[in-house]
């Protein structure tokens, strides 16, 4: 195979931006052959392109080797597991599903490991971030203590949450801000940190918006080795913050507007611990910005990487089955919140999948159509999908 016939699913500004990519020819070998969507949004696409209205029609016609599903996430895992089921390749948009239940049916569709099954998480491909891990994974730091993030410059406003109808439901996504605006976030906590046994979820359902879903959220996390994680995001303050500290025995890390700050001890902390008890200083410190060169290759790395892990079998970047545990972090933080109390990890994925499913049942909320502004419009958020 000397190229990847693709197919896309989903023209939404996600998908259609993947598109233009494709049709430019930005990733070598990946050859945009067929695109899927309801007929409003077929409208004026390329001739040259197989067109369809049916994903499962798409999947069966034999003019593809592999499928991108753009789609809202609540028909990423019956689309998956179809295309998985029918042979080919899949690369998921972010996040890999509603909930933990689905994606352990997507992982379990995946019998095929001569496919490539991969997922958006692009945010991998950020220097600063693979500098932050490769510092925790080289012991550099020293054993993790803490961790806080605030991820708070997610700024949405009413009319973006009433651009679609699926936007902020229970029914339409599963969720709000981690849903929706936090995966890449949940995933990079979890490939930098692994995954805690303990969760606690404080969140606030339409605190800042009228929808139904958490727009402002507290998490804590707790490590098996004591370590204690702090992770809050709300899509309605302004200015918003990204701010990460790691806090190691060696010192601490603070990742924040384009900079990597390390403030090194000259003496690890166990052993400073252990001075007498008539010692009052400090540990002294290096203070240093650590220099990360390079760009990130964002979501055209992420598809070349696709495209080389079916061509050449170069490793993948982010392969799906890791998307459950960002996934599996979102739902333990609302079923925290639901239930107020403390869940351990592993989430039990039926319990919570029944929860979820009683308050789509039971919902009655109405969106409220929003007062035009004049600002922002929903097109300008759109890293969001």
């Amino acid at each position: 195979m000397e190229s990847v016939r693709i197919g896309l699913v989903g023209l939404g500004n996600m998908g259609r931006a993947h598109k233009a990519n494709l049709l430019a020819g930005k990733v070598k070998g990946l050859e945009l052959v067929a695109v899927c969507d309801l007929p409003p949004a077929l409208e004026g696409v390329e001739e040259d392109l197989a067109k369809f209205t049916d994903a499962g029609e798409m999947i069966a016609s034999g003019k593809l080797d592999a499928i991108h599903i753009a789609t809202p996430h609540p028909f990423h895992c019956d689309i998956g597991c179809k295309a998985l089921e029918a042979g080919l390749h899949v690369m998921m948009e972010k996040p890999l599903a509603v909930h933990k239940a689905e994606c352990e049916q997507l992982i379990a569709a995946y019998k095929d490991k001569s496919k490539v099954l991969a997922a958006m998480f692009n945010q991998r491909t950020d220097p600063l971030y693979r500098k932050l891990k490769d510092l925790l994974d080289s012991g550099e730091l020293g054993e993790v203590r803490r961790v806080q993030w605030n991820v708070t410059d997610w700024f949405r406003t009413q009319e973006y949450y009433a651009s679609g109808g699926w936007r902020a439901t229970w029914r339409g996504e599963g969720g709000g801000v981690l849903l929706n605006q936090c995966p890449h976030n949940l995933d990079l906590f979890q490939w930098m940190f692994g995954m805690p046994s303990e969760v606690h979820g404080f969140c606030n359902f339409g605190r800042y918006h009228q929808i139904e879903v958490e727009d402002d959220v507290s998490a804590y996390f707790r490590y098996p080795n004591g370590c204690n994680a702090l992770f809050v995001t709300s899509t309605g303050e302004a200015p918003g913050v990204n701010r990460l500290e790691v806090v190691g025995e060696q010192g601490l890390v603070r990742l924040e507007d384009g900079t990597l700050h390390f403030r090194r001890n000259r003496t690890p902390m166990s052993e400073f611990s252990n001075e007498t008890p008539s010692s009052f200083t400090q540990p002294e410190v290096w203070d240093t910005t650590i220099p990360v060169d390079g760009e990130a290759g964002q979501h055209l790395e992420i598809l070349q990487n696709f495209t080389n892990a079916i061509l050449h079998g170069e490793t993948l970047i982010s392969p799906a089955i890791e998307g459950i545990h960002s996934v599996e972090l979102a739902n333990a933080v609302l079923y925290s919140a639901w239930q107020n109390e403390t869940i351990k990890l592993p989430l039990d994925s039926s319990a919570y999948k029944s929860e979820l499913q009683d308050r789509i049942d039971k919902s009655t909320f109405k969106k409220r159509e929003p007062r035009k502004t004049g600002g922002a419009s929903a097109d300008d958020f759109a890293k969001s999908f």
